[in-house]
């Protein structure tokens, strides 16, 4: 069952509070659109929140138009879910190296020392903190 809404459920945090990786597609780029996978956070307020470096080509198409999307769907082996979130997205100076530590934890092994090293490096650069605010949210569970 597929059905629309313009917020999240408790349902929809529950699962989009699970180590998945969402699809972002940006409005502005090349058509067909073409998404990449991304680490994300969906916050107690509703949002869903990523980081990314400053001058990357998905904040420069933000900055022309704000449009966004991300679909996050069950692994293989579960049944069938996916979630869709859509809105106006927000390019965030502040908060985006925090993000980054609580992502990091929760999709990598810290106790490894590649992986450490790696989180070091995005620590290092510089991140904004991107916020897409659901305007449609889509789902379905079979």
């Amino acid at each position: 069952m597929s059905t629309d809404a313009s917020s999240l459920t408790t349902q929809d945090l529950e699962f989009l509070r699970r180590p998945l990786h969402g699809f972002l597609s940006v409005a502005g780029g090349p058509l067909p659109p073409q998404p990449r996978p991304v680490w994300f956070e969906a916050t107690d307020e509703g949002t869903i929140q990523l980081f990314t470096a400053p001058d990357s080509l998905k904040v420069r198409r933000l900055r022309r138009d704000p449009r966004a999307s991300i679909v996050v769907a069950a692994p293989v082996g579960e049944r069938e879910r996916w979630l869709s979130v859509a809105g106006r997205t927000t390019v965030e100076p502040e908060g985006a190296h925090d993000l980054c530590a609580r992502l990091a934890a929760r999709y990598w092994d810290l106790e490894d020392p590649v992986r450490a090293a790696d989180l070091a490096d995005i620590m290092a650069a510089d991140q904004v903190r991107l916020v897409i605010h659901p305007e449609t949210v889509r789902r379905y569970q079979y």
